[in-house]
């Protein structure tokens, strides 16, 4: 069964906040100065939503058990990007059913299709792909919910900014390729790790009615009023006055 709009998202993630899961990842430049066709992964982080427990698989972790010093890993990047997608399709293997919530990760230039053609690319056979239906974008859903002028663009850093401030770790799409150019796969780590986490927040955020955006309209605001504490404690009192009655 999929999830088609943020209503069945809200109510699914309530009931079962432990079959999602959150994802994001970083690469090389998206455009053509790359020294192959489609840009190399670099890392790739995953949020466990109900325990807030977070996976990650990195270019500076994976080189280190590799041993590959710093110097040598642009030599063997493809050894590295192998296993560190290796690393990735592992942890996927077992979990093809859940939900996975992602960031506008929906095409061969950015998104899962992505990964596995880089997969397929450096050597790996048979990655375990999650069904298209079990990809939910948190972009269009929030879309869905408080309409398409929810933020301005660029949308996930105006959200940022309207809901506690852009953390000192995450880096734009620029300063990642100048992270990837200057060999600093801990700080593009660090701005994929501070994003997801980011993510996840503007989940929980959704489902209490505190996440902060620039939609305007009456529907809106009810959305945000029936989530609030103060609508459940009306609602639990009215609950309870009725058994007494």
């Amino acid at each position: 069964m999929g999830i088609n709009n943020s209503g069945e998202l809200l109510k699914e993630l309530k009931a079962h906040p432990e079959s999602f899961y959150i994802v994001h990842y970083s690469c090389q430049s998206l455009y053509d100065d790359n020294e192959a066709l489609s840009p190399r992964i670099t890392s790739i982080a995953i949020a466990h939503f109900s325990t807030e427990q977070t996976v990650s698989f990195s270019t500076h972790s994976t080189a280190e058990e590799l041993h590959i010093n710093r110097e040598a890993v642009r030599e063997q990047f493809d050894e590295v990007e192998r296993q560190l997608l290796r690393g990735f399709y592992s942890f996927v293997r077992d979990r093809r059913d859940k939900y996975w919530i992602h960031w506008n990760m929906r095409n061969l230039t950015y998104g899962f299709e992505h990964l596995e053609h880089r997969f397929r690319v450096l050597g790996g056979q048979d990655a375990p792909v999650i069904p298209v239906e079990r990809r939910l974008n948190l972009n269009d859903l929030l879309a869905d919910r408080y309409g398409g002028d929810y933020a301005k663009h660029p949308k996930l850093r105006s959200l940022m900014e309207m809901n506690g401030g852009v953390h000192r770790h995450v880096l734009s799409g620029e300063e990642e390729v100048s992270a990837f150019k200057n060999n600093e796969f801990i700080r593009m780590h660090n701005s994929t790790l501070s994003k997801v986490g980011f993510l996840h927040s503007v989940v929980r955020k959704m489902i209490s009615g505190k996440l902060r955006t620039a939609s305007r309209g009456f529907g809106i605001a009810l959305d945000r009023i029936f989530e609030s504490r103060w609508a459940k404690t009306v609602g639990l009192l009215a609950t309870v006055i009725g058994f007494g009655t």
